[in-house]
């Protein structure tokens, strides 16, 4: 009986369903639009833009890592396979950063609105640098 009692409560806590997958961090999508936009830089020889990118690419998932609870017993961080390397696409030319920048700057101008209050400030400044490295090719 005293046994009994003893492994109740292991018994209740071996039953406790893990907890739910959070949802995607919706910063999460802006890191692989920055990293391409990185590669396409690099590929299309516009170094300080890659450079740029790649700092975006850098402080977005560093909010994405503190922002994702971490769940016990997953085996990959997210960030791990998020750092893989972007290939940029063949053929990538000067003509089509511009407009990747473009839809960069739109992309986090509109997530701007919807985000915590504590990450305005860092979606707004990718929104703003990517409106200027649009002005520094133009």
């Amino acid at each position: 009986m005293l046994l009994a009692a003893a492994t109740a409560p292991l018994a209740v806590a071996c039953t406790t369903p893990p907890p739910p997958v959070p949802p995607p961090d919706p910063l999460a999508e802006l890191v692989k639009v920055a990293r391409a936009d990185a590669a396409l830089a690099t590929a299309v020889g516009a170094p300080e833009t890659a450079a740029a990118r790649t700092e975006h690419a850098v402080r977005l998932q560093a909010e994405v890592d503190r922002a994702t609870p971490r769940v016990p017993g997953a085996s990959a961080s997210a960030s791990a396979s998020a750092s893989a390397s972007v290939v940029p696409p063949v053929g990538a030319t000067r003509e089509a950063l511009v407009p990747a920048l473009q839809a960069a700057q739109k992309q986090a101008g509109e997530l701007v609105a919807t985000v915590e209050s504590h990450r305005v400030g860092l979606v707004a400044s990718v929104a703003a640098g990517c409106a200027s490295l649009v002005e520094a090719l133009s």
